[in-house]
């Protein structure tokens, strides 16, 4: 409990720092609320991809075909849409294909999730290893339906995913909410969040305490796949297209993300409001260089230097609280 407190002071410290820093060298700008509103807009994609990436590394895994997923999940979505809809079509019929389209576009990211807990659970193959595979196999999958072209052109119905505003807050705002609240009260509140810390602490323990260690890495990655999806449509909407390498730049970001949040390499550890408070942070850091014109190439190295500070950081409180026990 207390390392879960320290490491959470340190993210709200490094996050008023943040905020008062960009405040300071962007002036009122920064805080406006159209620049604000543009941060709800571009949260989201990596936000949903670093949950779907946490949830695996609590049980000492990872998932590096999150992107490879989301792309082909986009790609099987816009797919039904260019063909059945036309993109300035608006009523139930377009509505209800566009629904259509969305749910097969989940069921691809499902099913590709379900690939890689049977791999990891059933064949036991290493995390790393098999969602490698999948990655490249779900690329290559990918390029030949599009043939390396981006398709483009969606119909209105599903642009609101996107782009769509609800009292005023982005629509991909509330969507990664209402994902970060559903993994909160999964991994707080029901046996599976349980055994996925355990399994993650120690999976010999686990296994002889009476827990099914295939089913939890099943449901496990089936979760971060349907995350994937559904981060997928998100980009999709936002984007008005798909194609088979978009956000690849993502996929260590949401392990930065991860581990800058609290989430251990090793398993075990971590919590949404953590990475929730990273990814803030990471998002403050980008809009506030962004304002100033700076290389995006240095925000990167940026955010690199900020991990680095927060793991040193976390090592010096935790050797503190070891050699200073209350």
């Amino acid at each position: 409990m207390a390392r879960k407190n320290s490491e959470t002071i340190i993210l709200g410290v490094i996050l008023l720092a943040v905020l008062g820093l960009m405040w300071a060298l962007n002036g009122s700008q920064f805080v406006q609320f159209e620049n604000i509103q543009s941060m709800a807009f571009q949260l989201p994609e990596l936000g949903i991809l670093s949950l779907a990436m946490m949830i695996t590394m609590l049980t000492s895994g990872i998932n590096l075909s999150i992107i490879a997923s989301a792309n082909l999940s986009a790609i099987t979505a816009a797919l039904i849409l260019t063909n059945f809809v036309a993109p300035d079509a608006s009523g139930m019929g377009p509505m209800a294909i566009a629904a259509g389209a969305v749910v097969a576009g989940l069921s691809v990211s499902a099913l590709i999730g379900l690939l890689n807990g049977f791999l990891i659970a059933v064949v036991e193959v290493s995390p790393i290893l098999a969602t490698l595979g999948t990655m490249i196999l779900m690329k290559g999958v990918s390029i030949v339906l599009t043939r390396g072209y981006t398709l483009s052109g969606l119909p209105e119905p599903i642009l609101f995913i996107g782009n769509g505003l609800v009292a005023g807050i982005p629509m991909p705002m509330i969507l990664f909410i209402l994902c970060a609240a559903f993994m909160a009260v999964v991994l707080n509140h029901t046996p599976l969040g349980n055994y996925i810390y355990m399994i993650g602490s120690n999976p010999v323990a686990c296994f002889f305490a009476g827990v099914n260690n295939t089913a939890v890495l099943f449901r496990t990655y089936l979760i971060s796949g349907v995350y994937s999806g559904i981060a997928a449509m998100i980009m999709m909407s936002r984007f008005n297209s798909a194609k088979a390498d978009y956000g690849e730049s993502y996929l260590l970001m949401t392990v930065l993300a991860s581990v800058l949040g609290g989430v251990s390499a090793a398993g075990g550890f971590g919590r949404v409001s953590g990475l929730v408070l990273a990814l803030i942070i990471l998002q403050l850091v980008s809009s506030g260089l962004n304002l100033l014109n700076v290389n995006p190439f240095l925000t990167i190295a940026i955010w690199g230097m900020i991990l680095i500070l927060v793991m040193v950081v976390n090592y010096l409180s935790a050797r503190y609280q070891e050699t200073h026990p209350r």
